[in-house]
């Protein structure tokens, strides 16, 4: 099994003459989390739709798991990739229990149809005892909590058993209560021995655990910094990717960030 788990070299991709990104580089191996950083339309969601087969590159090259974007059957792949986003919540059907939003990550499907094999309800179950939800295998997704729901749709992302688990923005909606535990969950989750490849993207740097060890930092689809955390997060990097000055500072193995300054002074 090899070490590198994605491979992005001269990533570029244009839609009606405009750049959305370009000159992407980027190398995850096993053993390293990532936190992608990023403003408004600095590029973070297209970067993801194009690592899941969703927007086709305009020129470079996208390696997951030793095969080549292009070249392979990118929706066979795609079932590598647990991905945890908005717009899968926004699809679940309100009546379905937590248990069978879990089983539909078996094939990367919505709005499951049937009762799954009892192997495959056995997993499910497992999983939603990995993702600390247990007790909500019968709640229908219409009355859990936000954070709970996240909960499920990481359950779901983890039924295929993925190498890789993207993360985008998953505390959105939350409140800080519900935002912390999950954090907590993610800290345990990565920590694990047998955990999935973690890309975290988010806009808050309070939120980046001391589980992520490596960065990423896009500006209008260039990539600012990217390697180990502690390098890559650096007050000069943020003032220029959020454009106003920001003081970093640390509490617990967490970041903390005062803004100050007016907003687009730093470039």
């Amino acid at each position: 099994m090899g070490k590198t788990v994605l491979q992005v070299c001269d990533l570029r991709i244009e839609r009606n003459g405009i750049t959305i990104l370009d000159g992407i580089n980027w190398r995850i191996e096993r053993g390293q989390h990532w936190v992608i950083l990023g403003a408004n339309g600095s590029g973070k969601t297209s970067l993801l739709s194009a690592l899941t087969g969703y927007l086709a590159p305009t020129s470079g090259e996208i390696e997951l798991l030793q095969q080549r974007f292009g070249q392979t059957d990118w929706r066979e792949l795609r079932k590598q990739i647990g991905l945890v986003s908005s717009s899968i919540r926004q699809m679940i059907p309100d009546a379905e229990p937590a248990l069978f939003t879990v089983l539909s990550g078996q094939d990367a499907v919505v709005d499951f149809w049937g009762d799954g094999t009892p192997k495959q309800r056995a997993q499910a179950r497992r999983i939603l005892k990995q993702v600390e939800g247990e007790y909500l295998a019968a709640r229908s997704w219409g009355v859990l909590s936000q954070g709970e729901r996240q909960r499920v749709l990481i359950g779901r992302a983890l039924m295929a058993a993925p190498r890789l688990l993207i993360l985008d923005e998953p505390c959105a909606g939350l409140d800080p209560v519900a935002r912390e535990n999950l954090l907590q969950f993610l800290q345990r989750l990565g920590s694990r021995k047998d955990s999935p490849t973690l890309v975290f993207v988010t806009h808050h740097i309070e939120e980046i655990m001391p589980v992520f060890s490596h960065a990423m930092v896009l500006k209008s689809g260039r990539i600012i910094g990217s390697g180990e955390k502690t390098m890559v997060i650096t007050n000069a990097t943020l003032s220029r990717a959020f454009g106003t000055k920001i003081k970093l500072s640390r509490k617990q193995k967490r970041f903390q960030a005062e803004v100050s300054g007016d907003i687009h002074h730093v470039i």
